[in-house]
Order: structure tokens, then sequence, then C-alpha cells
């Protein structure tokens, strides 16, 4: 057994002959390889790898090496190795020269900093070294293919056949007292056809608050049309409100166009940002509203229609009234079911539930995975004011998603993000309750009662402090508290009864 050398036993020595070994393995048994630097430069190529030159159009060895990789090999990832510092160790290339399975492995200096990669052609026919792989994955891609076509079909019928909602009352999250007034509002505007008015700041839910209601109206099958108003020119709104006659004026469609009035006929018609409507087209909205028929541009012919109006603005239309820049006959025309949508702030209660629908939303529509925001995170964001409301943080939540790549966000990074976003002032956080101490106060043994006591005494309590508010309606504190009068008018006899003092 002489002139045989022992093998290593340090980690060091082991991975340096494993290293070795590999290496002239890959040169003897692959198929090709390739070594590129930290630059995504080609620097090497071994004489195995360039018969592969002439497929993918290349004569000279020089033509090919001292090129950036991306231009010489389409579809390479070798770019994507040198980034990450992470290795591709089983991958299906196809390009012109091709279909190949390939290995990536990123090339460390002494210090541990990438400096290159090395590319290995494993298999040159997969299709038959690797059958069941390949037969395995020609199928999947057969299953994304048809359903790529059926969601395309999908998106054509919706565009051809009508406009539809794209949310319903439950896309509106939050259990707060708030959010649930402003659902139970819409649901009861939803079986009426009087017009709603949503009135809110901007970045409320407006918009989706309409969508919700369209949804759960009997209009539901109908088309839902919305218009911004104020994203289209003012020369161009009375055009696109109620249509063009055929040849109305020079360069005008020889077939017409129909308006937004005429395609949300049967339907729901939204017109966000009302406010932002000039006195002149004021009057032929209201004239509109009133007749339920509208005549389109360069004709003389009147239309009637059957749209459902739902309107929405940020800003005070009683005040534009008095300002002589809304009608006021026509404001009186919309603000029939007024629904008043929060602000983000007068709603802190739902930010958790918010947060967790933004960036489960945010992360499946940039392919991430979903980031998990802590508790600190959280307290962060709830003691903000949200100028912007649901739209601002959405806006931030998705430049955290991007910034920590699907790992955990915490409330640093989040406050240093909030910093960089132009921010000039971060509320703090409340501060967290004083744990409770081995021997509770005193007070702490009036919650040791029967449970059915203390329940009583907080529905008192609440009854008495809606009533006081609502100088003793009974309807609108039932509404303040969320109740059904029934159950209200209930609850406030047995109260009573009970000597509640509500009698």
């Amino acid at each position: 057994m002489q002139g045989l050398e022992t093998l290593p036993t340090d980690v060091r020595s082991v991975l340096e002959l494993a290293a070795r070994s590999m290496f002239d393995l890959f040169g003897s048994a692959s198929e090709g390889m390739m070594l590129v630097d930290r630059n995504a430069r080609v620097v090497w190529i071994n004489d195995q790898y360039k018969r592969f030159l002439p497929a993918l159009g290349f004569e000279r060895v020089e033509d090919f090496v001292g090129h950036p990789v991306s231009g010489v090999v389409p579809n390479t990832l070798m770019h994507r190795v040198l980034e990450t510092g992470k290795p591709i160790l089983i991958d299906l290339l196809t390009n012109r020269a091709g279909t190949f399975v390939v290995s990536r492995i990123p090339l460390r200096d002494a210090q541990g900093q990438v400096m290159g990669a090395l590319g290995i052609v494993l298999f040159d026919q997969p299709e038959t070294n690797l059958q069941p792989l390949i037969a395995k994955f020609s199928l999947l891609q057969r299953d994304l293919d048809e359903a790529r076509k059926e969601l395309a079909a999908q998106r054509h019928a919706a565009r051809t056949v009508g406009r539809h909602s794209k949310y319903t009352l439950a896309s509106f999250v939050g259990s707060s007292p708030a959010a649930v007034e402003v659902k139970r509002q819409a649901r009861r505007a939803a079986q009426s056809t009087s017009p709603v008015l949503l009135l809110g700041e901007t970045g409320t839910g407006k918009e989706l608050l309409a969508h919700g209601i369209h949804a759960a109206s009997p209009r539901a099958s109908g088309p839902f049309v919305g218009v911004n108003i104020a994203a289209v020119p003012e020369t161009l709104l009375e055009a696109e409100f109620f249509g063009v006659a055929p040849g109305a004026y020079t360069g005008a469609d020889r077939k017409g166009r129909d308006g937004k009035f005429k395609l949300a006929d049967g339907g729901t018609l939204f017109l966000d940002e009302i406010g932002d409507m000039g006195l002149s087209l004021q009057a032929k909205l209201l004239r509109a509203l009133q007749e339920g028929e509208i005549e389109p541009l360069g004709s003389n012919r009147l239309i009637p229609f059957d749209a459902r109006i739902i309107a929405a603005t940020s800003r005070n239309l009683r005040q534009l009234v008095e300002e002589g820049k809304f009608r006021e006959d026509l404001y009186y025309r919309l603000n029939v079911l007024p629904i008043a949508v929060p602000p983000l702030r007068e709603r802190r209660a739902d930010l958790p539930a918010l947060v967790e629908v933004l960036v489960e939303d945010i992360a499946a529509r940039n392919g991430l995975q979903v980031p998990e925001v802590s508790a600190a995170a959280l307290d962060l964001l709830a003691a903000q004011s949200w100028r912007g409301n649901i739209r601002e943080l959405r806006n931030v939540l998705e430049q955290a998603a991007m910034a920590v790549e699907g790992g955990a966000l915490g409330a640093e990074q989040l406050e240093r993000l909030l910093r960089s976003s132009g921010l000039t002032t971060i509320a703090t956080p409340l501060a967290p309750a004083t744990p409770q101490t081995a021997h509770p106060p005193a007070s702490a043994t009036a919650h040791l009662r029967p449970l059915a006591e203390q329940v009583a005494e907080l529905e008192l309590q609440a009854i008495r402090a809606a009533m006081a508010h609502t100088q003793g309606n009974k309807a609108a504190a039932a509404r303040l508290l969320g109740m059904s009068r029934a159950t209200f008018y209930e609850r406030l006899d047995r109260l009573a009864g009970g000597g509640g003092g509500l009698g």
C-alpha cells in the first residue's frame, strides 16, 4: 500500500480536494464550460464549449470571449448568480443553439467576495438524457400556455361584453365602528335607486365603496362605468359624458361614439371628483339627471338612459355651493344618500387588518414572498396621521415589501423608509401599558363579578352615552352603536326595566 496518498481529514483540505475533483470531473464529463468575471464578461471557454459557437452565431472565439455574457448567450442567468452570489445548480437553458441542462456556480476570492461565475453545460440533449423531467416540464408549460390563453380570452370578453365591478363591500376592510357603519349605509344604499354621494378625503376608498354598492345592488349584472372628472380636460367632458353624433365635427368618428351615460345604461355610472366639474357642464348634468335623457354632441335627438348615479368628492361641496362654484340644485340632486367615508386616522383599529390585506396583495402582484410585519412596526404605522390615507399606506408598504424582499419588516426599517419618503415628522407609538404587579390594585377586584353583570353594565353605559349624544333620538343612537332598531329597543326596554334610569 506504499505510494498511496492518505485522504485529508481537516475541513479545508477536504473541500479543496473535492473542488479539484469536481472541476476535473466537469471538465471531462460536461459538454462545455464558460467563465465570466464580476462584470459579467466572458473571459474563458473550454474546447468542448467552442462547438456551440456557430449555432450561437459566432465564427471566431474572439467574437465571443470578452463580450457581456447576456449579449452572446440569449436567456442566460449568469448575471443573477453574480448579483445574488447564489448558485443555480440545475436549470434548463433554451436558445438558438438548442436546449441544455446547465449549472451556474459563483466563484469567490479569499475575502469571500464574488469575483466571477462558472457556467457548465451538463447535457446538450436533455430530451434524451432527461426524458421524464423534460416531459413533465413540457406538460407544465402547456398547461401554463393554456391558462394564459384562457385568461386573455376572459379579459377580452370582459372588455367587449361590458364593464363590471371589481370589488364587493367585503373588500372594504375593517371592523371598527366607523367601518361597520359605512358598510351598513352602503348596503342600505345599494337597495335604492337614488343617487349616492360619497364624501371623504382622497385615498379613503370611495371608488372601492362605489364598486361594492354596485355589486350589492339589483344592477350588479349591468355595467359599472366610472369617470374621473378631474382627469379629463373640461373641453372633452361633454363628449365623454354624452357621446358624439356621427360627423359632429371635423375629425369626428363617422360612426359616432357612445358616452359614459350610454355605456352605463342598465348599470351604474360613477362620477369621481364631482366637485371639479365646471359650472357650464353642471347645468347639462342636472338636466340629464332630472329628465333621464341625454343629447349627444352634434345631435338634436334625445336618447333615454337608465343608469344609477354614484358621485364622489374629496372637496367640501357645501362650501363650494356657498362660494358659487357648484350649483345648489345639482348638489341637492346628488346629495340624496350621502355616505361619509372616514379617514384612516379615525379608524386606526382597522390598520392591522388593512396592512395584512395590502401586503398580501402587493406580494401577489409583484411575485414576492409576503413580508411579516412586526407588532412594533404595526404600532408605528398606527401612530402616523396618514394624510393620504389608505393610498399613502399602500405606497409605504409597497416600498417596504421591495426593500425587505419577503423578510420581516421591523419598526426601525419602517422608520427609515418613512423618513426617506419625505415625511418630516414621524409620530412615535403610544407607550405600552405598564405590566401588572404581583399585587393587583383594589379596583381590580371590581371585575370579580359574574360576566353577565359586567356586560349589562357596559351596555348601559354605551346606550346612555349614545342617547346623550343624539339628544334622546333613539333611531340615531341605534345607528351610532351599529345596532338594528329592534335590537336597540329591546336592550333599552330590558335595561330600563332593570333600573338603568333610561325610562
